[in-house]
C-alpha cells in the first residue's frame, strides 16, 4: 500500500479512507496480510484521483467509476474533456488578466466595473459567451409578446438583457442592471439604462407599456419589481413561469428525471397566483415550439442532446444556480441516457409534438 500511495502521491490514510467507504478496495492480501493491489485496482485508484482532483465528491465518484456502462476507454475520455473545458476556462482567464496588466503598463485609469469584467464581461464573451448565440428571439414567442403590447407606442424594456424580444416597431427604452449583459447590446439596439427592476428611474405613468421576459425570476424582490413596472407605465405585459400547479416540475423532463433540484431553485419564488394578483393581470399559457429559436432553459425539449453542449446550459441560469456537481450528474445521467436509448423509450410521447406547454405563462394587466 505504501508504494501505491507514493506512486499516486497520495497518504496511506487516504487510501485506508477509500478503503474503508468502498470506493477503491484493494482485492488481494500479501502473505503477511498487507493490502494488495492489482493492476485493476490501480486503474480504478488512477479513474478516482482523476476525479477528486477536478473537483467531484466522493459520493458523486462512486457512481462515476460504478457505472458498469463506462470501460477504461469511457472514463479517460471523460476525463480528458473535463480537462480541456477546465484548460480553455483558464486560458480566458490568463488572457483577460494579460489585457489588464497591459493596460495598466501604459498608464491608463482601470475602473472597478472594467476590473470586474475583465473576469466577468471578458470571460463570458469568450469562454461562456452562449447568451448572445443561443438566446434570441422566437418569433412564435414574439408574436404573443409583441400582440400584448396592444397599440403602445412607447415601451419600457425592464431586465432587457441583449435585447431579445424588443420590437422594433416602438420607442424602446431598455433598462439592464448587469454591465455584462448592457455590453453584449448589439450596435443599434434600444438606449439601456442600468438600473434595477425595484428602483425604476422613471416618473409614474411614463411609458405606454412596460414588459419583461424571462428575467423576473432574477430579481432580488419580483413583487416589488411588477409594482414599479406598473407604477411606471401603463399596461404591463410579463412572460415568466408558473409554479403554482401541483406537481408543476413533471411538466418537463429534464426537471422530473435530471433536475429535481430546480424545484429548490424557485422555492422562494412568488406564485404565478401572486404576481398576478398584484398588477391586476390574467395568464395565459405560452407553448414552447419543438425548434425554439431562444435558447431558454426549456427551448431543447425535443432535442435533448442540445443539453450536453457547454454553451448552451451556460446562456440558462438554472445551471449555475444548481451548482456544478448537480450539473455533472445531470448531464452524465442524461448523456448515457441518450446512449442507451431510455430517454427515448421514457419520452416516446414527445415525438410527433409541435409544441409543448411547459409553464410558460404570459401576464397581462
Amino acid at each position: 500500500m505504501g508504494r501505491v500511495a507514493e506512486l499516486a502521491h497520495v497518504s496511506v490514510r487516504t487510501l485506508h479512507h477509500y478503503d474503508e467507504i468502498g470506493l477503491v478496495r484493494p482485492s488481494g492480501r500479501t502473505a503477511a496480510g498487507y493490502r494488495a493491489y492489482s493492476a485493476d485496482d490501480v486503474e480504478r485508484l488512477r479513474e478516482v484521483l482523476g476525479y477528486r482532483r477536478l473537483g467531484f465528491g466522493l459520493r458523486e465518484i462512486a457512481e462515476l467509476v460504478g457505472d458498469p456502462s463506462a470501460d477504461a476507454v469511457a472514463h479517460l475520455r471523460r476525463l480528458r474533456g473535463l480537462l480541456l473545458e477546465r484548460r480553455a476556462r483558464t486560458d480566458a482567464m490568463v488572457a483577460a488578466i494579460d489585457r489588464e496588466l497591459d493596460v495598466r503598463a501604459k498608464g491608463l485609469k482601470v475602473t472597478p466595473e472594467e476590473q470586474l469584467e475583465a473576469l466577468g464581461a471578458r470571460l463570458y464573451d469568450e469562454i461562456g459567451g452562449a447568451y448572445t448565440t443561443t438566446r434570441r428571439t422566437e418569433p412564435r414567442i414574439a408574436a404573443r409578446i409583441w400582440d400584448a403590447l396592444g397599440d403602445a407606442r412607447t415601451v419600457l424594456n425592464v431586465g432587457a438583457g441583449t435585447g431579445s424580444y424588443e420590437p422594433a416597431d416602438r420607442e424602446v427604452t431598455a433598462v439592464e442592471p448587469s454591465a455584462v449583459m448592457r455590453k453584449q447590446r448589439p450596435a443599434g439596439a434600444a438606449p439601456c439604462v442600468a438600473a434595477a427592476a425595484e428602483r425604476l428611474p422613471f416618473a409614474d405613468g411614463s411609458f405606454d407599456v412596460a414588459m419583461a421576459v424571462s428575467t423576473v425570476h432574477h430579481w432580488g424582490d419580483p413583487m416589488a419589481g411588477l409594482r414599479e413596472m406598473w407604477r411606471v407605465a401603463r399596461r404591463v405585459v410579463v412572460l415568466t413561469f408558473d409554479t403554482d400547479e401541483p406537481g408543476w416540475q413533471d411538466r418537463f423532463w429534464l426537471t422530473r428525471d435530471y433536475l429535481p433540484e430546480f424545484a429548490t431553485v424557485l422555492a422562494e419564488f412568488p406564485s404565478l397566483a401572486g404576481m398576478a394578483e398584484a398588477i391586476g393581470a390574467r395568464a395565459e399559457p405560452v407553448p414552447v415550439p419543438w425548434d425554439c429559436a431562444d435558447g431558454l432553459f426549456e427551448a431543447y425539449w425535443r432535442r435533448p442532446e442540445a443539453y450536453l453542449a457547454e454553451h448552451v446550459r451556460r446562456a440558462a441560469s438554472v445551471w449555475t444556480k444548481v451548482g456544478p456537481e448537480v450539473e455533472r450528474r445531470a448531464v452524465r445521467s442524461l448523456g448515457d441516457d441518450l446512449g442507451s436509448g431510455r430517454w427515448a423509450e421514457r419520452n416516446s410521447d414527445l415525438a410527433g409534438l409541435e409544441a409543448a406547454d411547459l409553464g410558460l405563462r404570459l401576464l397581462i394587466a
